[in-house]
């Protein structure tokens, strides 16, 4: 099993989401406040991210990264996402990168992603989701 992850609503109306080693983040409906359906999508983009930090770093040196947009179709009447559109780009132009290592560097980037980005591939493979409900009365 993986971390301990929980949600809290605040008095707001608002809710925090905790996990067990410190992380937080805010989350709801209305200005300022990411969706569920926005922290889906940014953690595909966020698994993107780390799982190309090696192959990026390793041609354009430490602290180089990527900028990641995620996009989803969404079917209103069924309220799921039916696909999305990931475009990371990589700033290389300090690097001065021929075009066959800007082809390396992109192909590596895919390879990366596609070995160890657990979000993509859970979503990919359509994960059932068991729900359980406790009422403590």
């Amino acid at each position: 099993m993986g971390k301990r992850l929980w949600v809290e609503r605040n008095k707001d109306g608002s809710w925090d989401a905790f996990s067990e080693d410190g992380a937080h983040a805010k989350f709801g409906k209305g200005k300022g406040l990411f969706s569920p359906g926005d922290l889906l999508k940014i953690s595909l983009a966020a698994c993107g991210a780390l799982s190309s930090r090696f192959a990026i770093e390793s041609v354009l040196g430490e602290g180089a990264g990527a900028h990641i947009v995620v996009d989803g179709a969404y079917d209103d009447d069924d309220d799921v996402f039916l696909s999305f559109d990931e475009q990371l780009t990589v700033d290389a132009t300090d690097a001065n990168l021929s075009d066959a290592d800007a082809d390396k560097l992109k192909e590596r980037i895919i390879r990366h992603i596609d070995k160890s980005c657990t979000v993509k591939h859970s979503m990919e493979r359509e994960e059932p989701v068991r729900l359980n409900v406790t009422v403590r009365h």
